[in-house]
Order: structure tokens, then sequence, then C-alpha cells
């Protein structure tokens, strides 16, 4: 119950500190992870919504709604898609695609941060352990 216990107050404190670098550039968790899939695509920074939900793994209606928001904050733009005249692109404007590239280099920075504490030895054993306690937990059961 203790190693349990302990990863779900670290879990709760690594969310808050990851909300906290977000909200100092004006994001949320959700509005960031649409901005670092639009800027991990690659140029020209653009994806359809379908390609968004899947890497994302959000409903329509949820990315909808986060696309709208980012919209108007003038961080994406939906353009016509010249490979299908009837869908469009979500596209990094100019001012997303400099915002995201901040807040993520203040991310990685605030990871390393968070992880300090460990020696480079125990983040490796760490990152060991974890990947070895997951792997069985995310393997499809044949229910």
């Amino acid at each position: 119950m203790g190693v349990i216990g302990r990863i779900k107050r670290l879990h709760d404190r690594l969310f808050e500190e990851h909300d906290r670098v977000f909200r100092m550039y004006g994001l949320n968790g959700a509005s960031f992870d649409v901005l670092a899939t639009l800027r991990r695509s690659g140029s020209p920074y653009a994806l359809t919504p379908t390609e968004l939900i899947d890497w994302t793994m959000v409903t329509s209606g949820t990315m909808t709604n986060r696309l709208d928001r980012l919209e108007e904050s003038d961080l994406i733009e939906r353009r016509r898609n010249p490979q299908d005249g009837r869908g469009f692109l979500i596209a990094l404007t100019q001012k997303g695609f400099d915002l995201v590239e901040a807040v993520v280099s203040a991310h990685v920075e605030n990871q390393h941060r968070l992880i300090s504490a460990l020696s480079q030895q125990e983040q490796q054993a760490l990152n060991a352990l974890t990947r070895k306690w997951l792997t069985p937990l995310e393997e499809p059961t044949t229910d």
C-alpha cells in the first residue's frame, strides 16, 4: 500500500508542477497536448482532425472544443485540405509555433528539475523498473 500511495501522491504532485508551467504560458495540459502534437508532426505542422484525435486519443467532441479555444487564441488555424477539398487541416499559426517552442523548452527544464533529486543511476533504474511494471498492465486482455 505504501508504494501505491506514494506513486499516487507523486502523480498528483507531478501533474500540479506540469500544470503550473502550462499556466505560465496561458495553456493547460490539453491545449499543450494539441500544440505539441502539431509541432511533433513536422513541417508544415498540420494534421487532419482525425489524425489529431488518433494521436491524442480523445473524442471528436473533446477535440472540437480544444480546437475552438486554440483558434480563438490565434494559436491554430483551420485550412482547407489541398488533398481533400471537403476536409480541413489543423495547423499551427506562427504565434502557436512560437508559443509551443517556448513551452516545450520550459516543460523539459521543469521535468529535469522534478527528477533531479535522483542520481543518473537512480533515474535509469527507475526508468527500467517502471517500464517493467507498466508493460504487462498495458497488454491487451482477451476478455
